[in-house]
């Protein structure tokens, strides 16, 4: 497939059907040569962060949007007007390109207003991007609810944090303990000429100074190193697991934080529990990979009783259901699927599972609450309401007025993520 025609088949299927980028990409590269995988990630990472943008360049270029089944065209205007504004490639090269995409979907008779389309775009280039920078949704690339929300919610900080929400997010590593240290890991990347920098907290993250193909990292196919930000792999640095303990990792997909625990401790056992069972098959994969075993469990957080009939446990991760507003520089699309009322039934989900593995912690127990996301009413409010409500936990080195850790886009190059460490007494 032209590679064009499936970036606009991507952008056709998240925007207008509400589709994952993270599941959609995946299937359209299959379509298209290995050579171009690459490429037509660029395009539809790119496009999506400023999506507002596109729509206002192809508004004004065009009498009447394409609707129906019309509409992925409409998207394949994007893709052109994305590469000629804000890509290198020539741009002879992609309004031909975008317009012999035509052909792969099956619309030759709209080649021609394509063509002039892209045509006077370029012809005008400079106004038109001006002009698509005017409003604020153009000029900030985030949808009116979720601007208005970071504005009440970080006065002094919002621009920021849109301006990281727009950027492309680095490749972290976090090296595998029991195979190497993370200098002795550093060392053996500079040796394949492979640039990292270290985390002042994360005790295992290597930043890479240029993202690449897990291929070319030393040992990735034997388990010495894998691909997770910095602020998730801080999930160890709160939960301090011990030898020997019975750690509950919940809603643990993909897999990566049961594996640093697994890596960083011995003769635990780990339970690793999610309710998606297509998503429990990365924990696998990822556990197969490593060499790591732990019990893995499909089942809903919110009824231990149906999965779980064994002694309560030492320790639980808590990695809630949520908005993933802390991780939108690498999933876009969360900025355009995500609606203002989702943050109220997601708040509500956490409640109930947050009452129900509450349960399930020992006396003395340490739990872990987590998320990606960057709003107050699933982080800082959630723990407030879950602390007034239970009277045997104690919030563990943070400000009850102010509870746990919010780390925020781009603080040290991490994405946006929330702990709280609280103590069963």
């Amino acid at each position: 497939m032209n590679v064009r025609a499936a970036a606009a088949s991507v952008l056709f299927q998240v925007v207008d059907k509400g589709q994952s980028l993270s599941n959609v990409l995946p299937m359209e590269q299959q379509n298209i040569r290995p050579r171009d995988h690459a490429l037509l990630q660029e395009i539809c990472y790119g496009a999506l962060r400023i999506l507002p943008r596109l729509e206002s360049i192809a508004s004004e270029l065009m009498e009447s949007p394409l609707k129906g089944k019309q509409r992925v065209f409409h998207h394949l205007i994007l893709v052109g007007i994305y590469q000629i504004g804000y890509m290198r490639i020539p741009a002879h090269a992609a309004v031909g390109e975008t317009v012999e995409a035509t052909k792969t979907l099956k619309g030759p008779r709209l080649r021609g207003l394509i063509n002039a389309v892209l045509r006077n775009y370029q012809r005008n280039q400079e106004q038109l991007d001006q002009q698509s920078l005017s409003h604020n949704a153009g000029k900030y690339s985030h949808p009116s609810w979720l601007l208005k929300l970071l504005q009440n919610s970080y006065p002094q900080q919002w621009t920021e944090i849109i301006e990281a929400n727009n950027q492309k997010a680095p490749m972290w590593l976090r090296v595998n303990h029991q195979h190497h240290s993370r200098d002795d890991y550093q060392q053996l990347l500079k040796n394949e000429g492979i640039d990292s920098t270290t985390h002042p907290e994360a005790l295992d993250a290597l930043k890479l100074a240029t993202p690449c193909d897990v291929s070319l990292l030393p040992g990735f196919d034997k388990g010495w190193v894998s691909v997770q930000d910095a602020a998730a792999q801080l999930s160890l640095n709160y939960l301090q697991p011990k030898d020997g303990e019975l750690i509950l990792d919940c809603c643990a997909a993909p897999g990566g934080k049961t594996a640093h625990i697994l890596e960083r401790t011995n003769n635990s056992q780990v339970v690793a529990i999610d309710c998606d069972e297509q998503r429990l098959s990365r924990v696998h994969e990822n556990l197969e990979r490593l060499n790591l075993k732990a019990q893995v469990i499909c089942g809903d957080a919110r009824l231990p009783q149906e999965w779980w009939h064994g002694e309560q446990f030492d320790r639980i991760l808590l990695d809630a259901p949520c908005s993933a507003t802390g991780v939108i520089r690498r999933h876009p699309d969360i900025k355009w699927l995500r609606r203002a009322d989702d943050i109220d039934a997601l708040a509500e989900l956490q409640r109930e599972i947050f009452d129900a593995m509450w349960l399930k912690l020992k006396s003395g127990g340490t739990m872990v609450y987590a998320t990606c996301s960057i709003t107050p009413q699933e982080n800082s409010e959630q723990v407030k309401a879950f602390l007034a409500r239970t009277q045997d936990a104690q919030l563990i080195d943070s400000d009850p007025a102010q509870p746990g850790r919010q780390i925020l886009p781009g603080e040290h190059d991490m994405d946006g993520f929330y702990y709280a460490v609280l103590k069963k007494a």
